[in-house]
């Protein structure tokens, strides 16, 4: 790298500080991406092209069927939606065939179902698929955002270099802070770079995206959501540590009500995600999806566990015999441990815990005075009991699925208050 490129590196991150107030909480929607892909022939799939028609079948699904008020409010446009060149000015500008009115009146369609619109850009000289990029053009392309009225920029990497993506990124999310317009900044940037350090800075990152994506492309499979897990808690301990409001880690779109997964295994994919404080982004379609799909990612308590106001990314702390045990530590000295079967053999497995296994104690907060903790089991919506932290609970689970607890203390002052009440 070059002397004056080094000095620009460091005066844009100087300069730049992440500055809108979002993502507080994991963001939530739906995105066109894992599931319709660059369909871009509308006169051969009509109902499935990347079309204008496609974003305001989604936006009505979202705000009419409930999706909206259980905070699925982003509506999100993935790769091939713009024209293959700019326009006279340098701006970019839709293909006028699939998006005749314009994202600009998309984004008002949206807005007027409150909900928010996400749109795709690329850092490089071209998009993945092959449309034009933003290299060269972050504040033409943050500028005309804005005033089409977008709400999230996912900002992509292909063909792009190491030592380009250092400057470009920060360029972006300084334009779009020079805006003024609140637009939630989704980067790639450390997926492009193995997605660890010392390679990826994740302070740094903190103080320039709202979330990234750090692995690579999820696909429509039960191997890819368990490797995805498993990258997750083998380098726990550094992208645990960078979540916290304001910026998540991103391990890509949930497939749930797509073509591979069993009902079981959609529950697993829902609620790790939740577990790992992540975006809940649906990729799927809502017009057909299966009703017992839908009802997976309706579930308000999973959501909860996500939306938790503290932030925390939950860790990995038991992992033998394909049996995996996690904690997340929530707001107001709850918890939400989950336990996740990545086993093939179709047999439930005996498996116990402690939740002391799982770091969940009245220890970790001097000021609480719990003893017991009551367990309730999120899909299956049932009461385990109470226990002490360490209890062995027992717990039979189906190869390739997940439980998934809340965990909320009980203190000694309310024991003695029911022991009392009984006796």
């Amino acid at each position: 790298m070059n002397i004056n490129l080094v000095v620009l590196v460091l005066s844009v991150s100087c300069a730049y500080a992440l500055d809108n107030g979002l993502a507080r909480t994991p963001p939530m929607g739906w995105m066109a991406w894992e599931r319709f892909r660059c369909i871009t022939d509308c006169q051969t799939f009509p109902k499935d092209c990347i079309s204008e028609n496609l974003f305001m079948d989604m936006a009505d699904r979202l705000a009419e069927d409930g999706w909206r008020d259980l905070g699925y409010k982003y509506v999100s446009i993935d790769d091939c939606w713009m024209a293959k060149h700019r326009d006279d000015h340098g701006k970019l500008f839709a293909n006028e065939t699939r998006f005749p009115h314009g994202i600009k009146a998309l984004a008002e369609y949206i807005h007027d179902r409150k909900l928010k619109l996400g749109i795709y850009e690329d850092f490089g000289t071209h998009t993945c698929g092959g449309y034009p990029g933003s290299q060269g053009y972050e504040k033409v392309d943050a500028e005309t955002f804005a005033e089409w009225g977008v709400d999230m920029l996912k900002f992509d990497g292909c063909y792009s270099n190491e030592t380009a993506r250092a400057v470009g990124y920060p360029l972006m999310g300084q334009a779009l802070n020079a805006t003024k317009r609140p637009i939630l900044y989704s980067c790639s940037w450390p997926a492009y770079q193995g997605g660890l350090p010392p390679k990826v800075n994740y302070t740094e990152l903190g103080e320039i995206c709202n979330v990234w994506r750090n692995y690579g492309d999820i696909q429509d499979a039960w191997a890819d959501v368990v490797a995805i897990i498993e990258w997750y808690a083998t380098n726990q301990d550094v992208l645990a540590s960078a979540a916290a409001p304001g910026h998540f880690n991103d391990p890509d779109m949930l497939i749930v009500g797509d073509f591979s997964l069993s009902l079981e295994q959609s529950k697993a994919q829902f609620g790790m995600w939740a577990m790992l404080a992540a975006p809940l982004f649906m990729s799927n379609d809502l017009r057909s999806m299966s009703r017992e799909a839908a009802e997976v990612l309706r579930n308000k308590w999973v959501i909860a566990v996500n939306q938790d106001p503290l932030g925390k990314q939950g860790k990995r702390y038991i992992n033998k015999d394909k049996i995996q045990g996690w904690g997340r530590q929530l707001a107001d000295d709850r918890f939400a441990v989950a336990v996740l079967s990545t086993r093939t053999d179709d047999v439930p497995y005996h498996f116990t815990f402690t939740l002391n296994q799982m770091k969940v104690s009245y220890f970790n907060n001097p000021h609480s005075y719990a003893s017991f903790f009551t367990l309730y089991e999120v899909f299956e919506g049932r009461s385990y009991g109470m226990f002490e932290a360490n209890d062995e609970i027992a717990i039979n689970i189906p190869s390739s699925s997940i439980r998934m607890f809340h965990v909320m203390p009980i203190s000694y002052e309310f024991m003695n208050r029911f022991s009392n009440q009984v006796l």
